[in-house]
């Protein structure tokens, strides 16, 4: 009876250890996942969010360059005309800091140029970058050089990669930004008229549908932005031409977009608008840029389109922003549409980021913990 007993007390026993030790298991796993938690909680809020508005660039740089030649160079750069617009407007806001001053509050800014020119350290002119340096959502571009001289020679040669690069970086913000918020009534009509995925700015909501068309419009009385989408069949590599788009352009917009009086209707000013390849979502697609105006009427402004290839359907589709705001500047009001463009995804595509021959450099804990320490 006690061997029984004894047995019976040792069974229950090594049962209680055996429930403690998997309790106390299951409490370290637990543990486990809230030190991670919190862990990643206090990385995030060590690493603050970028500072600053789009098209916002600040340039490190010692006063004195910034003053020389090497500085005049790459503000020749950053102070360019945005192309197919009607009166000029620079492609940035600029500013400078020495990088004594170069700290904690002004590292945190959303576009940073970091300048090293140092004959010891370097042989030839250089460009890379990083993200979340300093801050999240932040780009720091590094050029190094040997020289002034160098790096003067380098901005006039490669001044359009470095706006091409901060420009597409910025689209690729307002393309993530527009996953959250767009024009429910864009995206209705791109799906039902087009089988497309498309966002636009939320602040469109005004619409007219045509024949294998749609035109919607913020509609507004100060500064209204529209979008347009179209199609037409597609006929060979000679369709992708300058003189075939805009043809095209001025048919569809002549029947869809006309004017108050039956002699007027919208048309493009083929002399100052421009064409160029490029590449959506690692597609080709043809770029088209200008101004566009109403026939007969004192109406105008720019425009900016994508026009693309549906192979399975052999169509060609064209998404289209323009912008009629005679009161104010256009620059804000184009780039949020033409990033827009890049959000249209053709039957069975996904949205890729926007792409730069730039080398991207990965951001280290050493650099944060540096960053933080300033």
């Amino acid at each position: 009876m006690d061997r029984h007993l004894n047995r019976y007390y040792k069974t229950a026993l090594y049962k209680w250890k055996m429930s403690v030790k998997s309790n106390l298991y299951f409490s370290l796993f637990i543990l486990s996942l809230f030190t991670s938690f919190f862990a990643s909680c206090k990385k995030e809020m060590v690493i603050p969010r970028a500072s600053g508005r789009p098209y916002e660039v600040m340039v490190v740089m010692n006063d004195w360059e910034w003053e020389a030649k090497q500085g005049r160079a790459l503000f020749a750069v950053l102070d360019t005309d945005i192309p197919g617009l009607p009166q000029p407007e620079r492609s940035f806001h600029i500013s400078q800091v020495d990088p004594k001053r170069f700290d904690s509050i002004l590292n945190i800014f959303r576009n940073i140029i970091l300048v090293d020119i140092n004959k010891q350290l370097y042989t030839m002119t250089s460009m890379k970058f990083t993200r979340d340096k300093y801050a999240m959502e932040q780009i720091v571009l590094t050029i190094q050089s040997p020289s002034a001289d160098d790096f003067a020679d380098f901005c006039f040669d490669h001044g359009q990669d470095i706006i091409d690069f901060l420009t597409k970086m910025e689209m690729n913000r307002l393309v993530k930004e527009l996953k959250g918020k767009y024009s429910k009534k864009t995206a209705e009509l791109a799906k039902e008229i087009f089988d497309c995925e498309f966002h636009a700015p939320e602040e469109i909501k005004s619409y007219k549908k045509g024949e294998n068309f749609f035109w919607t419009s913020s509609n507004g009385s100060s500064g209204m932005v529209n979008i347009c989408m179209y199609s037409y069949p597609y006929e060979g590599p000679q369709t992708f031409n300058k003189q075939y788009v805009l043809a095209k352009r001025d048919s569809v917009m002549a029947v869809n977009i006309p004017g108050t009086l039956p002699t007027m209707h919208m048309a493009t000013d083929t002399l100052c608008t421009t064409v160029k390849p490029i590449m959506v979502h690692n597609q080709y697609a043809l770029e088209a840029r200008g101004l566009w105006y109403m026939e007969n009427d004192g109406m105008g402004g720019p425009f900016v389109s994508h026009s693309r290839v549906d192979t399975t359907r052999n169509i060609v589709i064209v998404v289209e922003g323009f912008v009629f705001a005679p009161e104010k500047m256009k620059r804000g009001l184009m780039r949020r549409l033409e990033g827009s463009l890049y959000t249209l995804n053709l039957p069975d595509e996904k949205t890729t980021a926007i792409v730069t021959n730039m080398e991207e450099v990965a951001v280290t804990a050493e650099d944060r913990k540096k960053a933080r320490q300033k």
